[in-house]
């Protein structure tokens, strides 16, 4: 049966939320078309987003593949799903073949699942304009398909950066999916890019507007932006802590 992994992971990730009791609310899932090749764009939050962001997939009929870091893809059990899946590994010192399998993708129809913010925003808003890649924007160029933006909160409140994890039952979480982009008269990658980042921002705010848990004494909650009052750590102080653990992380691959 094609796709048989990815099918069963689907079930395994809809048990797991039961467990939860992740409340979990998806709105505007009809904006991802059905049929032909679509870039779903989407903020970095969490560990676990692609589960709720894959959600909108499988509410049309459709599988995302998403590209996602190589790391992913060296360890023993992650690399058998993923790449069952159909996941596209990311080595980002030869980020070209990772760009090459998902034109092909794209070319044969399929739905390329794409983080622009490359890592997750630990200020948990979508990150500045500047620090967007502009993958998703070129690959949609060049294929014809479409970018549809897809935003999401309070998943990052079960599994995210800096150890935190929660188990707690009845998180909410809310995902939001916006209009399809297509190229304008003109447009190239930057000014695709500086639309997406525009309504990824636009749409975190509203569910930010909306959400239904916000947090009684927001000083004290790591989880709610800065931005709001909260405790996370502001866009500046996120940004250098990102830089950090890059450093960290190539670090590393030198010393093996």
């Amino acid at each position: 049966m094609p796709d048989l992994t990815y099918r069963v992971v689907i079930r395994l990730c809809r048990a797991l939320f039961r467990v939860l009791g992740l409340r979990i609310d998806i709105d505007g899932a009809h904006h991802l078309p059905r049929t032909g090749p679509v870039v779903v764009a989407a903020n970095h939050s969490s560990f676990i987003d692609f589960m709720v962001v894959g959600l909108v997939g499988t509410r049309r009929g459709r599988l995302i593949r998403f590209m996602a870091k190589q790391a992913v893809f060296d360890a023993p059990v992650s690399s058998q799903l993923m790449r069952g899946m159909g996941h596209i590994p990311v080595d980002r010192a030869h980020g070209e073949t990772a760009a090459r399998t998902a034109y092909r993708a794209l070319q044969a129809g399929e739905v390329v699942g794409i983080y622009p913010e490359a890592t997750i925003g630990r200020a948990f808003e979508v990150k500045d304009r500047a620090d967007l890649r502009r993958g998703a924007a070129y690959l949609a160029l060049c294929t014809g398909a479409s970018v549809v933006p897809v935003a999401h909160w309070g998943v990052h409140r079960v599994l995210t950066v800096g150890g935190r994890v929660s188990l707690r039952r009845g998180t909410a979480v809310r995902v939001l999916v916006g209009e399809p982009l297509t190229r304008l008269p003109g447009e190239d990658a930057e000014g695709l890019t500086n639309r997406l980042h525009a309504v990824l921002a636009a749409m975190v705010e509203q569910l930010l507007d909306t959400y239904p848990q916000t947090p009684a004494e927001p000083g004290t909650a790591w989880w709610w932006p800065a931005s709001r009052g909260g405790a996370a750590p502001g866009t500046q102080e996120a940004r250098l802590l990102d830089e950090e653990a890059r450093l960290l992380a190539d670090a590393g691959r030198r010393g093996r």
